[in-house]
């Protein structure tokens, strides 16, 4: 299984991001899974990502979120969360989207 987390560079949420996965996975009980950080400098660096804006969370390639649009730009996203549009999605949701994807 390969995690990755794909951001732009100097994105604010890239560490809370980061934070997150981890907790969840350990949640999980699967601190064996290493996280991919994927720099995405340029356009053409989305071709063959699930890239929807900076943090974009994938597992094997796919968005874990799959509600947004890829895009091509070099972007922030935001995420609805039970708190409002923020950032990053909390820690719950990651788990159940981890979970639905088999973990």
């Amino acid at each position: 299984m390969k995690i990755e987390l794909l951001h732009i560079n100097d994105c604010p949420n890239t560490a809370r991001a980061l934070a997150q996965i981890e907790t969840a996975l350990t949640a999980l009980g699967r601190q064996d899974l290493t996280i991919r950080l994927r720099p995405i400098k340029s356009p053409a660096d989305t071709a063959g990502t699930a890239f929807s804006g900076s943090p974009t969370i994938t597992v094997d390639g796919t968005d874990i979120f799959p509600g947004a649009a890829p895009t091509t730009e070099l972007a922030c996203r935001i995420y609805p969360t039970p708190s409002g549009m923020d950032g990053v999605p909390t820690v719950d949701q990651i788990l159940e989207a981890l979970r639905n994807r088999g973990l």
